[in-house]
């Protein structure tokens, strides 16, 4: 989700109420576009962290430190000078701009009170940190703009500071009905679009949910929509941003398949159906939302080589068993040619020589038959060369389904590992993946011939009656948990032919409440290729059940005696300790 000004309106109060009269102690520059600033306020140390990076800009309280370089840059010792022990009296946030003005008293080189300002604006690309003196002419920024990078807006020493208005948008916090209306109707677009194009602040989610509390389409253009419809939009517009006035804040992340989706401060009743983690501060919601994010994208980054390599393998294998299936299908006709054989052995003695073809009765059908015939040679060499090819089609399809089971076996495998891949979490199961693929002969064992010790653990859950339940992540750990760890009496989940993680759960010899078995099959459902799907079919079976087949990869079984049950992936609702 952008970081939109109901965020940062929800920052500004947050830190409002834990900064404001705290004293600044400590400032540090750790990036070229970072500040860290210490501040002792009445109820403890506080550090604020400030970034004003072009791809990911953040300003919230943190309880982390970063290293700081030898030599503070320029602009953090002006910011020393100036501030280094100065008080917050005030934390403004202009309209519903991305923009938070923190307002700091000190005392100047004279012993004289005098108040400063450091702007920090949250804008994407174009995003700064800005100091200036109370009459808004800025004495630094941490990024200069000149008239050559920007036609907008200078941002240098000595120029007077202003927030440039370039889109023309209203202020969601004070626009009438009738303003409303005709700024919808001006704009031939998508109402939804409309909304956040027109008003500052609104981020397309917000809008979206705006449009959603009010049951409309946001893909309808306001001119679709009539006149009590309109009204309806703007009475449920004047009520979204009501809480926001009243400070209502509930900081909250949505999850898709485990993986942060979208954050707000207001609820975002369009993502009921995802899952929800809510938070007590818009702080604890950005810093654990943004670290999530990274760990997921930095995981993706450090497994594109393992996703490589499987994925050209999973190519090559398919491209062999399109291949070898076609040529199976070549041999579907070598029956025919033992028949013609046998058929020319039996009826043959009356042929005239330099016959085309024999007519005959086939004894198998009762069918006349024609059996074409190569008129260079006798009615006995005619029937060996049936013979010959009927035996040897025979020989191609035997071998054939061999090489194809390899394949298929292979190919089952292989999407095993890719699905471990999407479900790894940590690096620790990415070195377990690759340990996996080089033991199997896809990647080759460098520098030395020892096993890496592996750290990577299953997923435990526990049910809602109390049950404990495990997930492997990848085959070692399907291997492990389903041969090593279960007890016979336990049981043994597997999403019906798809690739996908082993599930126990561990019965401690009683019997299963029918909520776990649902709770284990939705763990399966959602562990595998399925992830997402509404209806997913599960086996299930005692593990005593569950055989190991000699020379099988890890983590592959078979059963012959097993339940099945139809259930969604959905485990919101389980506890993953």
């Amino acid at each position: 989700m952008a970081f939109d000004g109901i965020t940062v309106a929800a920052l500004a109060q947050e830190l409002t109420d834990t900064l404001q009269d705290g004293r600044i102690n400590k400032i540090a520059q750790p990036e070229a576009d970072e500040l860290l600033f210490t501040i002792k306020t009445p109820q403890g140390q506080r550090r604020l962290y400030i970034s004003a990076s072009a791809s990911l800009p953040l300003i919230y309280l943190t309880e982390e430190n970063k290293k700081s370089p030898m030599t503070a840059p320029n602009f953090c010792m002006l910011l020393r000078k100036h501030i280094g022990s100065g008080r917050i009296v005030d934390i403004t946030q202009p309209g519903l701009d991305r923009i938070l003005c923190f307002h700091i008293e000190h005392l100047d080189e004279m012993g004289d009170l005098c108040r400063k300002k450091l702007i920090v604006e949250i804008m994407g690309k174009h995003s700064n940190i800005i100091f200036c003196d109370e009459k808004d002419r800025i004495i630094d920024s941490i990024k200069h703009v000149s008239a050559q990078m920007s036609s907008v807006r200078e941002v240098l020493p000595g120029r007077d500071y202003f927030i440039p208005d370039t889109m023309n948008k209203s202020d969601p916090l004070t626009v009438t009905e009738e303003a409303f209306r005709s700024v919808l109707l001006a704009r031939p677009m998508p109402v939804g679009k409309a909304v956040y194009t027109s008003f500052t602040g609104i981020s397309p989610v917000a809008a979206e949910e705006i449009c959603w509390l009010a049951g409309i389409d946001s893909n309808m253009t306001a001119r679709d929509l009539s006149g009590d419809v309109l009204l309806h939009l703007y009475n449920q517009f004047v009520i979204y941003f009501e809480e926001l006035k009243k400070g209502n804040f509930t900081p909250v992340t949505y999850y898709e398949n485990g993986v942060p989706k979208e954050f707000a401060c207001l609820p975002l009743t369009h993502y009921n159906s995802y899952e929800q983690r809510t938070f007590p501060s818009v702080s604890s919601l950005l810093s654990t939302y943004y670290a999530e994010k990274n760990l997921v994208t930095r995981i993706r980054q450090k497994s594109v080589d393992l996703r490589k390599i499987v994925q050209t393998a999973l190519e090559r294998n398919r491209k062999k068993f399109d291949l070898q299936s076609r040529q199976l299908a070549d041999t579907d006709g070598r029956e025919k040619y033992k028949v013609y054989g046998e058929l020319i052995n039996v009826y043959g003695y009356n042929l005239e020589p330099g016959a085309k073809t024999l007519e005959a009765l086939n004894y198998y059908n009762n069918e006349m038959i024609k059996i074409p015939l190569d008129t260079t040679k006798t009615p006995q060499e005619n029937a060996q060369r049936y013979f010959a090819k009927y035996n040897k089609q025979k020989r191609t399809f035997e071998a054939l389904n061999e090489l194809i089971k390899e394949t298929r076996d292979d190919i089952t495998y292989l999407e095993s590992v890719s699905n471990a891949l999407d479900i790894a979490s940590d690096e620790d199961d990415l070195a377990q993946i690759k340990e996996e693929l080089t033991e199997s002969g896809y990647i080759r064992r460098r520098f030395t011939k020892k096993k890496v010790k592996l750290k990577s653990q299953p997923f435990h859950y526990l049910s809602s009656d109390g049950y404990h339940m495990y997930v492997g992540k990848n085959n070692f750990q399907n291997e492990e948990l389903t041969f090593h760890f279960a007890s016979g009496n336990d049981w043994w989940f597997h999403a019906k032919g798809a690739p996908g993680s082993h599930v126990i759960v561990k019965s401690g010899g009683g019997t299963l409440p029918d909520r776990v078995f649902e709770e284990a099959g939705k763990l399966a459902a959602y562990y595998s290729k399925n992830r997402g799907s509404d209806r997913v079919e599960i086996d299930y079976v005692e593990k005593k059940h569950v055989k190991k087949v000699n020379g099988a990869r890890p983590g592959f079984v078979i059963y012959h005696t097993n339940y099945s049950l139809v259930i969604d992936s959905d485990i919101s609702g389980l506890t993953l300790l």
